[in-house]
């Protein structure tokens, strides 16, 4: 399997676990603070990222240079959970999964500003078709759904945070030396979890750890070791085989993900339309394995 392959791959994987994130998210979010979640979320992923990395590649020396790049990734990723909780205490689901899929746009104009790498017009097309089937999805293809969309107080905190998560990819390839996925990954892990403890320490001590009820511990695990620790691996794993835009543009299956979520949950089947929506971000991503010969033989970012 070539690099590409294995970063599409990667991808995939990412988009279903973080889509299992929302059902699991959605019913802890009101539990306890979004700066205490997040900083246990980070807590327990550096464990586990830390002996993953212990058992597999080990955690070199050389990767301690230039200790600020992880707090720089750190603080990028902790923003965008943060915001994303504290975003979705006002938001509707419908509106907050509507910002999140600007995602990928806002990551191929920060792919650009940060790589210099060009978003081909067989790319944009990709992430045009995504875009509208992930729209789709998240509307469950009723126009008086989406007409009625409207923008608040909570989008606009999530949209600050889905700009921290567009950044953040393609600075991962920006200040990566060479270091394997995994270690990165514990690095970037642990500096966010330092940020978060200083800033929402407040939070953190205020939480009444030992009588939470169950269903936030078995969220924060999920959120934990699924929905960050692996789906950190994956992205930074991704991130180097792929462009930025490509990466992010998995987030549009992410709807699709979220309804086969519900109905393993027990929850009603959508409307037979909905499907439409799903094909299209199938299409959008077949557009996106594609190579492009062109843009292959004239720069080595692998396409």
């Amino acid at each position: 399997m070539s690099p590409q392959a294995q970063g599409h791959l990667a991808m995939l994987v990412f988009s279903a676990l973080v889509a299992g994130s929302f059902s699991l998210g959605s019913l802890v979010a009101n539990e306890i603070a979004p700066e205490a979640l997040t900083a246990a979320r980070f807590l327990i992923a550096s464990v586990v990222i830390g002996t993953t990395a212990l058992i597999t590649t080990g955690l070199p020396c050389s990767a301690a240079q230039a200790p600020w790049r992880y707090l720089v990734l750190g603080g990028l990723f902790a923003t965008y959970f943060v915001l994303m909780f504290h975003g979705l205490k006002t938001a509707p689901p419908v509106s907050a999964a509507a910002v999140f899929t600007l995602t990928p746009v806002m990551s191929a104009v920060a792919g650009w500003v940060l790589l210099r790498q060009i978003t081909t017009p067989r790319m944009a097309l990709a992430l045009t078709v995504g875009a509208v089937g992930a729209l789709w999805v998240i509307f469950r293809a009723d126009w008086q759904a989406f007409t009625a969309f409207q923008i608040g107080g909570g989008e606009i905190i999530y949209f600050w945070g889905c700009i921290a998560h567009a950044i953040y990819t393609p600075m991962v390839r920006k200040l990566n030396r060479g270091e394997p996925a995994v270690v990165f990954s514990f690095g970037t892990m642990v500096a966010g979890c330092v940020l978060l403890t200083l800033y929402g320490w407040s939070d953190i001590r205020a939480t009444d750890w030992i009588n939470l009820p169950l269903i936030v511990w078995v969220g924060l695990l999920y959120l934990s070791i699924f929905a960050t620790a692996v789906s950190f691996v994956l992205v930074q794993f991704a991130t180097l085989r792929l462009p930025s835009a490509k990466v992010m543009a998995y987030t549009y299956l992410t709807p699709s993900w979220v309804i086969l979520w519900e109905i393993g949950l027990g929850q009603q089947p959508p409307p037979l339309l909905v499907v439409v929506g799903a094909i299209l971000t199938v299409v959008a991503l077949v557009l996106l394995l594609k190579t492009e010969e062109q843009r292959r033989t004239t720069t080595p970012m692998p396409e």
